[in-house]
């Protein structure tokens, strides 16, 4: 890669902002093969973040998740928005890299430079995202993205992860994928902004609905509070996606008036800090031999000479200074 195409922080930050998708892309890159210069590329990033409207869209394998995506992001770039997509793919059993199916669905927009679209792999992250999906999302952000769309992985019940890291949580539902009470215990109920009911030309659909309908009218929902509207669909068709974007939209303005966006942003910049800290902790806890304090504290654990909280403590003040 020649000199021009890697650049300096600067020199990319400020390419990108001006819609260079080379150089989205190199930040994005950085991101996840965690770069030295990744701290650098957050900090340049900071200051032009926190104005992309995050939509998680997850559901199990099969819904439709990314046809719904390339007709959301058809009608929103009729809204004259620029979108980011970032598409998690499962991993390559052999390369570890994303398979890129996500992308293969939304070659629609492959000419739009207003349209940024990114597969990355999961590399064997649970919750249905990639561990660098938070500072991937920055880059967009950073880069002027209106909205940014984070389709998951689809693996069933361990797709609540994207709540905490979306303003709005797209649930996605068709016919002949299980019940209400199957719903409930993937834990969707628990998670869902909207619920879109994909495939509603299906015999089956207006049931899904009604099953939906009867589960969320049993949740004990405060004063005040958002109620996800359920949402019918043809993504395929384009159908239903105008109704889609305008209660997108509306809970948006619900998200601002009531101050629960700058709540669930808060909350989503503590978990980052609070990762990136777990994660630099165990790297200090590690040594050059291949074995640390933590590996003897473990030995020392399971042979019962101490027990788990107090080697805890231990290891704590190890590293206290």
């Amino acid at each position: 890669m020649s000199r021009r195409s890697q650049g300096s922080v600067p020199d990319l930050v400020e390419r990108a902002r001006a819609g260079d998708p080379r150089a989205v892309a190199r930040l994005i890159s950085l991101v996840e093969d965690a770069s030295p210069l990744l701290r650098e590329v957050m900090a340049a990033l900071a200051p032009h973040t926190g104005h992309a409207h995050v939509i998680g869209i997850t559901g199990s394998p099969g819904v439709g998740k990314s046809t719904c995506t390339s007709a959301l992001v058809t009608e929103l770039r009729r809204e004259g928005k620029r979108v980011g997509v970032l598409a998690v793919d499962p991993s390559s059993p052999f390369s570890g890299g994303a398979l890129l199916g996500d992308r293969v669905r939304m070659q629609d927009h492959a000419l739009d430079r207003d349209v940024y679209i990114r597969s990355m792999a999961s590399r064997g992250h649970l919750g249905g995202l990639a561990w660098t999906t938070p500072q991937a999302l920055r880059v967009l952000d950073a880069a002027g993205c209106d909205v940014v769309l984070v389709e998951t992985v689809g693996v069933g019940q361990s797709e609540v992860e994207i709540a905490g890291l979306a303003d709005t949580t797209l649930v996605l539902m068709a016919p002949g994928m299980g019940d209400g009470i199957q719903a409930a215990k993937a834990g969707i109920l628990e998670i869902g902004d909207l619920y879109v009911v994909n495939k509603a030309d299906r015999d089956g659909a207006d049931q899904v609905r009604k099953d939906l309908r009867s589960m969320l009218a049993l949740s004990d929902l405060a004063e005040g509070s958002w109620k996800p509207p359920i949402v019918k669909t043809v993504a395929a068709k384009s159908e239903g996606i105008d109704e889609l974007a305008a209660e997108i939209a509306r809970h948006h303005d619900w998200l601002e008036s009531s101050g629960e966006l700058a709540a669930r942003r808060t909350r989503r910049a503590r978990d980052e800090v609070e990762a990136i800290a777990v994660t630099a902790l165990r790297e200090r806890w590690g040594d050059v031999h291949g074995r640390s304090e933590l590996d003897d504290l473990a030995a020392a654990v399971a042979a019962g000479e101490t027990d788990p909280y107090t080697a805890a403590d231990e290891l704590l003040d190890a590293y206290a200074d």
